[in-house]
């Protein structure tokens, strides 16, 4: 088995310490080399982190003597090396940025659908579903009958359900996301629009991968990650993407084949849409990468 454990986490819950909480949480990953980020809110806390097996127990059980956060949703994967470059813990207005005021799932949220239970709403006639991720990530992979919004932000999704669903005329919403916490809050966006019955998948993309047998699966393609894994396939392994690291969007090895794809620069993507000014930009940081490599050395702009 692979040494690195990837940890994926988030909670909404009331954290009216959070500033001091973040302090006690940056203190337990750096003590244990764990790298990733967390997000810390007064509505809960959210993000993903790598470390060895010790690490990570350590930080669920500071997790759970805590108290408040028993309600965790949590999913391990693990990865070849770490994934992660630093460790962070930032203090943020929202642990998933909707930027719609009042939005809580705290307070209201919609039905959760455990994995075992999808395939059969997904292939229910009646449903709608929405893949409540960005374009580069539904591009990549998706749920049979999936909608994509063509958002590049979560920001835009409430403007993507104004123009494009009606309350009386959607009676059944379907949503799921990476691991869960986007659905949260827009599943609590669309049930105070009026939406009466909106369902999501609980634990998101990765805990259906973990769990559904590959043969029963609905799902096509890969399920991009925010870190440098790109991609995760059935059983959570890691996938065949790799990143370009201009843009940030997945790229195949086949892509990789393309005169418009330079390392750390460009691919067929963004190659036609990059400025000069900034293309010249990604040289020099790429150069100062192979050097630091040349080195044996870490760059720290190199990744997450």
């Amino acid at each position: 088995m692979n040494q690195i454990v990837v940890a994926a986490l988030y909670q909404f819950v009331s954290l009216p310490d959070y500033k001091v909480l973040r302090d006690s949480l940056y203190d337990l990953l750096s003590s244990y080399k764990i790298k990733g980020t967390l997000l810390v809110a007064h509505e809960g806390i959210n993000g993903t982190v790598a470390g060895s097996r010790s690490g990570i127990d350590a930080l669920v059980a500071f997790l759970e003597k805590d108290g408040r956060f028993n309600n965790l949703e949590y999913k391990e994967s693990f990865a070849s090396e770490q994934p992660f470059l630093r460790t962070k813990v930032r203090l943020k207005k929202e642990i998933v940025t909707l930027g719609v005021p009042g939005t809580d799932p705290n307070k209201k949220v919609g039905t959760y659908v455990d994995p075992e239970n999808w395939n059969a709403l997904l292939e229910d006639p009646e449903t709608v579903v929405i893949d409540c991720r960005n374009t580069y990530e539904y591009e990549i992979g998706t749920f049979k009958k999936a909608l994509n919004p063509g958002t590049d932000s979560f920001r835009e999704f409430p403007e993507y359900v104004k123009k494009n669903f009606d309350p009386e005329k959607d009676k059944k919403v379907v949503m799921f996301c990476t691991g869960g916490i986007r659905c949260e809050k827009a599943s609590s966006y669309m049930l105070e629009q009026g939406f009466e019955n909106v369902y999501h998948l609980k634990g998101g993309i990765l805990k259906y991968l973990e769990e559904m047998p590959e043969e029963k699966s609905l799902w096509n393609g890969q399920c991009f990650v925010f870190d440098d894994r790109v991609s995760v396939g059935h059983g959570v392994r890691e996938g065949d993407y790799d990143q370009c690291h201009a843009c940030r969007f997945p790229i195949t090895e086949e892509k990789k084949k393309s005169d418009k794809y330079v390392p750390g620069v460009s691919c067929p993507r963004c190659f036609e849409t990059q400025s000069e000014k900034n293309r010249r930009r990604a040289e020099e940081r790429q150069k100062q990468i192979d050097l630091a490599k040349s080195r044996g050395q870490v760059h720290l702009g190199s990744g997450s």
